[in-house]
């Protein structure tokens, strides 16, 4: 069935690698993109301005509602048990003092739960999110250490919490496979992202390599990290006859709804999900067992279910970033122009998820090179699916990638910015394809100027007491994505108002804000008119808050629906109107209405076309043209990260001092909103750098510090002051001429402390996290 599965996907692969070619290869005006969107050149004072978050005040009064905090009538209360084996069988299950708990209502597990198929597998087809395509408690196989083995549902969280405890298993324990080295030592194979090979080659790397007068040559490594978003992942389910209702914590409803009809056998248009607001997804609030169990024990008892899961069970049961084993090799000459990059490595996945760790994404398009070579193996280990966090591949890929282009510049006495400007690409390095826009060499310089560069001295020169200081740089990239499934609704009434309608997400970067102004613009409208609507599965479009595409996705489907809508009025309009004999293109929404683009003078207001064709409201609903224009031109936002750090002599530990983020991300649409998004993705690449491990048990498969009192990430005495500036460069080819903010941040940043930390003490630390006995 594995193997099937795989030759499916490669001949997806071979399928899309066509389809890219032939989208390179046609004109510019085939693309969506092709023609700058108007709200590049044509704004009405809302795109730009630093908005605060509309949601603000109800989130300040505790108004907002999330997943776990709407109350039901009857409801009960999910505590789960997890197994403690890697892989095997239960033996023996006693759940009769459980059951006899005062208030536990129900215990289930594989003897009495529903029967349910599995989820479909992320990426398995459009719409399925599953984490794994695990049967979920449909049979006594344990698959991983920390599995859901057991249910108890009770009139109150902590009846079913204690419950839980006195259940009692055995297992019959079967060999598993746990060590990484012990798996490569089996094999690996070859990976594939989003059904394309990980493996590039345009030439003969190893004889560059040997033939460059310099080169670095190294090996660096990074841990399993785990999702700590500040809201647990939590669902409410409810049962009404045939329908199931979900109040989730999800950054992807749509796709949430259609494979939990696929789960329960039922139609599409049973299951409604709503997630209005998220504290937090970075990657791990999608479809895990945990919806489903809550859906199967609400269907079995009768009752509403509330399921959230505690800080252990999200490091049970959602996976997080796999751990990688990354080989760089780069070839110069001496003036710093490289010959050769090499960029290959290990992951780690398992037998029922397809997500590689997918490191080397960044390096296609960064350095121009003479030859390179790109590679990412994986093997399978008996573990918790892993799956996507935040930069999936560029977070923990950039690492390797900057830190040896930091080693060459040593090697070469070149300034590490200027070995990076030495090698910019005019086209992109692996497609040929041209840039749609890329200003880092100009994020570099204004970066550079504002971070006092020029004071970086050489290593370990930089002294004050016991602490040695050092500065150190790197580049992030991100790719621009548009997935496709966009589509939108606008409802316009007489009085002049705006509704517009998406199944998008907010999970706290501000999505509802600049989306509002966004719509406003487009329409010509004051924001106070205008009202957006999200996080429901019923409304328009199958959106995935990921792969910071959820602005642009919007952003398109709103634009196709204002150009029906635009349509629609012009048709009302008639004859009588100022407007008449204008078409689609020779008008501009301003001011409340429809404007001649050439003579502004001729205007009609919404309210008097709607007026006349005797309407109170005008609804339209449009899907936007499939996203091409990422496959045409190569399409990424840049950053040049700065860092100075401070590290003891005595105790070896490392303090960041200051960072600087310089972006090129296109339009910046809300300052605000996009400088925390910056903040929040540097804050988590300290994490990255300095202190962040999922310490796992290769014995037994067991994640041993499933808790933030032992799992660590940045707090606020850990986090320096954080300057962040941009471009502002529109991008001709995106809508609103955005790129993403969301995931740029955290790229670049553990590179740039460890590249720091060199420059301050002339150790070299190639394993993450920089923790200080790596520096004693």
């Amino acid at each position: 069935m594995k193997r099937l599965e795989r030759a499916k996907q490669a001949a997806m692969g071979k399928a899309i690698g066509a389809l890219q070619k032939a989208v390179q290869l046609a004109p510019d005006r085939w693309m969506p993109g092709s023609t700058p969107d108007p709200l590049i050149r044509q704004q009405h004072g809302h795109i730009g301005r630093a908005v605060p978050r509309i949601d603000g005040p109800l989130k300040v009064r505790g108004e907002a509602r999330f997943a776990a905090e709407f109350p039901l009538d009857d409801m009960a209360y999910a505590a789960l048990s997890y197994s403690s084996i890697a892989r095997g069988r239960i033996a023996t299950l006693d759940t009769t003092e459980a059951e006899a708990e005062p208030g536990v209502r129900l215990v289930m597990t594989h003897r009495n739960a529903p029967r349910m198929a599995p989820m479909p597998l992320f990426m398995s087809s459009e719409k399925a999110c599953g984490g794994s395509d695990l049967p979920v408690m449909q049979d006594d196989r344990i698959h991983w250490n920390g599995e859901p083995v057991a249910l108890v549902l009770a009139d109150s969280q902590e009846a079913a919490d204690h419950a839980v405890a006195l259940i009692r298993i055995g297992y019959d324990e079967s060999p598993a496979t746990t060590g990484f080295a012990e798996a490569i030592a089996k094999g690996t194979e070859p990976a594939q992202f989003m059904g394309q090979p990980l493996a590039q080659s345009n030439g003969d790397v190893a004889a560059a390599l040997a033939k460059a007068p310099f080169r670095v040559d190294q090996r660096y490594t990074s841990p399993r990290h785990n999702h700590n978003a500040i809201e647990l992942h939590a669902v409410t389910a409810a049962w009404d006859g045939d329908e199931l209702r979900l109040h989730d914590a999800s950054q992807m409803v749509a796709h949430t709804a259609w494979s939990m009809a696929k789960v329960f056998g039922i139609a599409e248009r049973q299951v409604h999900v709503t997630s209005p607001f998220v504290g937090g997804g970075f990657g791990g609030k999608g479809l895990w067992q945990h919806q489903v169990l809550a859906a199967a024990a609400a269907k079995l008892s009768g009752r509403p279910v509330r399921l959230m899961l505690s800080r252990e069970g999200v490091y049970r049961i959602v996976g997080g970033r796999t751990l990688t084993q990354q080989r760089v090799a780069i070839g110069a000459q001496a003036d710093g122009r490289f010959d050769a990059i090499l960029h290959t490595g290990t992951v780690a996945m398992t037998p029922h998820n397809a997500l590689p760790e997918p490191f080397v994404l960044a390096t296609r398009s960064a350095y121009a090179a003479g030859v390179t070579q790109l590679g990412v193996d994986v093997v399978r280990l008996d573990m918790v699916a892993n799956t996507f966090m935040r930069a999936p591949g560029e977070a923990v890929g950039s690492f390797a990638l900057e830190s040896a282009i930091d080693e060459l510049a040593v090697e070469l006495g070149i300034d590490p910015i200027e070995l990076r400007r030495r090698n910019e690409p005019d086209k992109d390095p692996t497609s040929g394809a041209p840039f749609s826009s890329r200003e880092i060499e100009r994020a570099y310089r204004d970066g550079a100027a504002r971070f006092g560069w020029d004071r970086r001295g050489t290593p370990g020169s930089r002294r004050e007491g016991e602490w040695r200081i050092g500065m150190g740089c790197a580049t992030a990239t991100y790719p621009y994505y548009r997935m496709p499934g966009g589509a939108g609704r606008i409802t316009l009434t007489a009085g002049g108002h705006a509704t517009v309608e998406i199944a998008a997400h907010d999970m706290g970067m501000g999505t509802a804000t600049v989306q509002t102004q966004v719509a406003a613009d487009r329409l010509g409208l004051p924001m106070a008119q205008v009202a957006f609507r999200y996080g429901d599965n019923r409304l328009p479009g199958t959106v995935m808050a990921g792969g910071s595409q959820q602005t642009a996705a919007i952003g398109a489907s709103v634009m196709a629906a204002h150009r029906e809508l635009v349509t629609k009025l012009l048709k009302l309009a008639g004859n009588d109107s100022p407007l008449a004999g204008l078409d689609v293109d020779a008008v501009v929404s301003v001011d409340g209405g429809l404007a001649s683009i050439a003579d502004p003078g001729r205007h009609e207001s919404y309210g008097s076309i709607l007026g006349r064709a005797r309407r109170s409201e005008l609804v339209v609903e449009a899907t936007p043209p499939l996203p091409l224009e990422f496959l045409h031109w190569s399409m990424h936002s840049h950053g040049a990260m700065f860092c100075e750090v401070r590290v003891s002599d005595v105790t070896g530990e490392v303090r960041v001092d200051r960072v600087l983020g310089s972006f090129d991300c296109g339009r910046i649409l809300n300052p605000l909103t996009a400088a925390s998004q910056f903040r929040g993705g540097i804050i988590m690449g300290l994490g990255l750098a300095l202190m962040e491990e999922t310490q796992f048990d290769e014995r037994n498969g067991r994640i041993m510090n499933p808790s933030l009192a032992e799992y660590h990430v940045p707090v606020h005495l850990d986090v320096p002051e954080i300057d962040v500036m941009w471009t502002d460069i529109p991008d001709p080819h995106t809508p609103m001429g955005a790129r993403g903010v969301g995931e740029i941040g955290i790229t670049g940043v553990g590179a740039a402390v460890a590249n720091a930390v060199y420059n301050a003490t002339g150790k070299r630390v190639r394993d993450l996290p920089i923790t200080l006995d790596k520096l004693l």
